[in-house]
């Protein structure tokens, strides 16, 4: 089911997909109201209104903030007590907080897609510099998915060998990937007006893991309780994520430096929060 406020953008996107059946697969695609979400396994939230270019993501808590609470004022009596709420609308820690609050859903049903969307441009980016396949390289992006969030350098690898370990490689020149990395949202934005492809695959790597029951490792968005001594915040560490949303929060063996740079992650989510709570 396809909703949005413009109901005939819905349905003319429902009637393009629609149209692809053939050659993906001969599920229902249609256009409806919150009603028709009744009793779906996952509803993922995407509406909001756009970064501007120059805006951080936490900015954006000003303008959007009440235009989701109408959402899950509207959305909640269609949820079943098994539904999986996906949030993917930016500030996307902090509306994943606000969804967790508001929904009365267990708390491991309501995730954000946090840095899913920043891990994958940061290895695709790394790839792409150092001539090597993207699919070969793991490297994390934790905590907000925003300005304050936090490379993974420790653990870093292509093909199982440290990242270090790439001809050309210096500390310096992998903190330039990683800075046009944290820009490349904005990027994308000032030269085409908003960001589709690479977010839709990595929406499509949360909705897989929860549908197909995949207990795959992803860094989502959740409610920490108290891995890495972080708590009571929304934020990206990695997840083991299948059916029922969020099973299990994993606490990845970080660099002192790592640490104390995903608190001051969670100190400034925190502080964004306690503005809105």
């Amino acid at each position: 089911v396809i909703s949005d406020m413009n109901e005939d953008m819905a349905a003319g996107e429902a009637l393009d997909l629609l149209h692809g059946a053939a050659f993906t697969a001969p599920q229902k695609i249609y256009a409806g109201d919150y009603d028709a979400m009744a009793n779906s396994d996952i509803v993922v939230i995407t509406a909001g209104l756009r970064r501007k270019p120059d805006e951080s993501r936490l900015e954006l808590i000003n303008r959007n903030v009440a235009l989701f609470k109408g959402i899950l004022d509207s959305l909640k009596p269609s949820l079943s007590p098994n539904t999986v709420v996906l949030v993917v609308s930016n500030p996307v820690d902090i509306l994943t907080q606000l969804a967790v609050s508001q929904l009365g859903l267990p708390v491991n049903q309501v995730i954000g897609l946090g840095t899913v969307l920043d891990t994958c441009r940061f290895r695709s980016l790394l790839a792409n510099h150092f001539g090597c396949a993207a699919t070969d390289v793991e490297a994390l992006i934790l905590g907000e998915h925003g300005d304050s969030m936090v490379p993974i350098w420790s653990s870093a690898t292509v093909a199982g060998s440290h990242v270090s370990s790439l001809p050309g490689f210096t500390q310096e020149v992998g903190d330039g990937i990683f800075d046009f990395t944290k820009k490349s949202g904005a990027e994308v934005i000032r030269l085409k007006g908003g960001a589709g492809w690479a977010v839709g695959v990595s929406i499509r790597e949360v909705v897989e893991a929860i549908a197909l029951d995949k207990e795959c490792m992803l860094p989502v968005s959740s409610l920490q309780s108290g891995e890495l001594g972080i708590k009571d915040v929304c934020l990206s560490l990695p997840t083991v994520v299948g059916k029922r949303g969020a099973h299990k929060v994993i606490a990845p063996n970080v660099s002192d430096k790592e640490r104390d740079l995903l608190h001051k992650s969670e100190a400034a989510l925190k502080d964004v929060w306690s503005q809105v709570a």
